[in-house]
């Protein structure tokens, strides 16, 4: 129960500190109005919708406002659609979600198997050849292998949509390159912590005994090694919300991506503040459970 305590204090700590350096870093943006009026309305027109949006009371009496709001369950309203912010999310978060949690069980999926095996046989060909592979994915921006892969697949091939979700084929591609990165980045820890555990006196001390080596791998080296990998997990959890932004504008994918580049660009003060609280908010809870994760794989870890 301390540890709960202790961790939700410091989980709250974080979503305030989030909270006030992007409603700080939005204000330094701007005048929102510059993008939300044209070109050709006058100062009055400029001042009046200051006047309604609250942008002309002084910064502190801004933040308290947004700040009591937030404890009462209200995000505001956006200034370009002028309807809550909180309905824009729940929109379009089902997408972000789908394509998200695809491209999480696609790099848990290839990274954990391509990792074992490299470290069972390291220094071979096939493992140097892996980690190239794993080189090339981690180096490779995603927005670059997004472009190939529409090129390639969609322009030149004609086999897959290059874009929308009309259809099963077109997750193909957003998945693929959203998750190849975090795919990589698995692959290559992995790896390191399997080799770090099979270099273990007991792992020695089991081979000794005669112990068969998939019994040793299955039962011992994998979960050992196994403790080390959950901390990349949750941060890719980050990576791939993160991630998302860029591969849902290249595939034109009608998520929460899209929604925060629109919203960067017309300066929605509103939708930009709640969804980096939503990354961030997923990212803490995701690290709250890798933490009560380890103490379940280890009873070494005590939560204190």
């Amino acid at each position: 129960m301390r540890f709960l305590a202790r961790r939700g204090f410091r989980s709250l700590l974080t979503l305030w500190a989030v909270i006030s350096l992007v409603f700080v870093a939005t204000r330094v943006t701007g005048d929102p109005t510059l993008w939300l009026l044209p070109d050709d309305a006058g100062p009055e027109e400029r001042q009046s919708l200051r006047d309604y949006l609250g942008l002309n009371r002084p910064l502190i009496e801004q933040y308290v406002i947004y700040f009591g709001s937030i404890l009462q369950g209200d995000f505001g309203n956006s200034f370009k659609e002028r309807r809550p912010v909180l309905d824009m999310f729940l929109e379009r978060i089902g997408a972000t979600l789908r394509l998200s949690g695809l491209s999480f069980l696609l790099a848990v999926a290839l990274g954990l198997p391509i990792g074992i095996l490299a470290a069972l046989l390291r220094n071979s060909p096939l493992d140097r050849g892996l980690m190239l592979l794993t080189f090339m994915g981690q180096a490779l921006p995603n927005y670059v292998l997004g472009i190939i892969g529409i090129l390639v697949f969609s322009l030149l091939l004609r086999w897959l949509p290059s874009g929308g979700m009309a259809s099963w084929q077109a997750y193909l591609m957003p998945v693929i390159t959203l998750g190849t990165a975090s795919s990589a980045s698995i692959a290559r820890l992995t790896r390191s912590s399997m080799l770090d555990v099979l270099n273990m006196d007991y792992i020695r001390t089991a081979k000794a005994k005669g112990l068969r080596f998939p019994g040793i791998i299955l039962k011992h080296a994998l979960r050992n090694g196994f403790i080390a990998v959950l901390t990349v997990l949750g941060l890719q959890v980050g990576t791939l919300l993160a991630g998302s932004v860029i591969v849902e504008t290249v595939f034109a994918w009608p998520g929460m991506g899209r929604l925060i580049v629109s919203a960067v660009q017309s300066r929605d003060f509103p939708v930009v503040q709640f969804s980096v609280f939503m990354v961030a908010a997923t990212v803490v809870l995701a690290n709250t459970v890798v933490d009560l994760l380890y103490g379940l794989l280890d009873p070494r870890i005590r939560l204190r």
